[in-house]
């Protein structure tokens, strides 16, 4: 009997080991490998390029079918994944799972260099070129650099002009969403960020930081000529013209020029009596 027990051990180990061997299938490109030949022939379509799935309704083709599947609810609206705290809908199950976690406070991705916590692995990864100072998305007008693409997309409209986001009160345009959101602050009069020492708040997030220098006397931008220091960007510029000269404003009636935009305008009641 434990012949037979020892037997039948061996043999369904044997068997195992066989289903495991057949289990495994790797790509020849790059050694991965794969626990069913289905995925393996998925991935091989990374270095093949082949897309064999493709929508109806524009033409563009994937590699998998799921991508062609989530794909088409960009045409057909569906949105099949609920959230059930706030009830908003998503296309596909990923974003719903990144969502979840605005509620849930979970940010399980860490950065190893600062311990500083994301809920995505994406802003993890943007984060990370901070330490490493990776750039990896160039302009091919002016080849400025940038470390991630949708900041690389937002400056392209500088050189295309492009303003695809539009304020529904006043019709201004903007070239980035956040611009538009800052801006529609006007007609709403909200104002969302509010000083911890004094409690004057404001519309948008810079103009807090820029005002807490009031408090800190913090003044991080040093003209490389004189040293002299100023808590705004703007301010050191207007400073600099001192140096090198500079006069960008001109008067539209006598033509003189002037290194600050206040001063043309002071200039010009001149002329306007």
């Amino acid at each position: 009997m434990n012949e037979q027990l020892k037997l039948c051990n061996n043999e369904c180990s044997y068997s195992c080991d066989i289903r495991r061997v057949e289990r495994t299938y790797s790509c020849e490109m790059c050694n991965k490998a794969f626990s069913q030949q289905g995925n393996l022939i998925a991935h091989q379509r990374i270095h093949t390029g082949e897309r064999p799935y493709r929508c109806n309704m524009c033409n563009k083709a994937f590699s998998q079918q799921s991508s062609l599947t989530k794909h088409e609810r960009t045409h057909s609206g569906e949105r099949p994944y609920t959230c059930d705290v706030c009830n908003k809908a998503f296309s596909d199950k990923s974003n719903l799972i990144k969502h979840q976690r605005i509620h849930t406070g979970e940010r399980p991705y860490t950065c190893d260099v600062c311990n500083n916590a994301f809920s995505q692995q994406s802003s993890l990864t943007k984060h990370q070129r901070i330490h490493t100072g990776e750039r990896p998305y160039t302009c091919d007008v002016c080849k400025k650099a940038f470390s991630d693409k949708s900041s690389l997309i937002t400056h392209q409209r500088l050189h295309s002009g492009e303003r695809p986001y539009k304020c529904d009160v006043c019709n201004k345009a903007f070239n980035d969403k956040s611009s538009l959101i800052t801006h529609q602050r006007i007609h709403t009069g909200e104002r969302p960020y509010t000083c911890d020492v004094c409690k004057k708040a404001f519309s948008d997030k810079s103009s807090l930081i820029t005002h807490q220098r009031i408090h800190t006397g913090k003044r991080p931008y040093t003209c490389d000529v004189c040293n002299r220091a100023f808590s705004q960007k703007s301010s050191l510029t207007t400073h600099q013209r001192i140096h090198t000269g500079e006069r960008p404003y001109r008067c539209v009636v006598c033509n003189k020029s002037f290194n600050q935009q206040n001063h043309v305008l002071t200039h010009q009641r001149i002329h306007n009596g």
